[in-house]
């Protein structure tokens, strides 16, 4: 029963890693900045926070859909 909830959460959080990723990428190379509307974050820390968040999102995506 736990199977099915565990799959969906692993889904989700490894498409939305990969776009998170597909997104900080694209922004990247256009040379648009990553963090809008803050001036304490600069655009290659926040380049880094981001690819750094999906990588984490897509790893416990991918580990969840194996532990099933």
């Amino acid at each position: 029963m736990e199977s099915a909830p565990a799959a969906f959460t692993g889904v989700v959080c490894a498409l939305f890693g990969v776009a998170l990723l597909c997104w900080t990428v694209s922004r990247v190379r256009q040379g648009r900045p990553v963090a809008v509307g803050t001036t304490a974050v600069t655009p290659s820390r926040a380049a880094a926070v981001a690819a750094g968040w999906g990588v984490a999102l897509s790893a416990v995506g991918v580990w969840l859909l194996t532990e099933l």
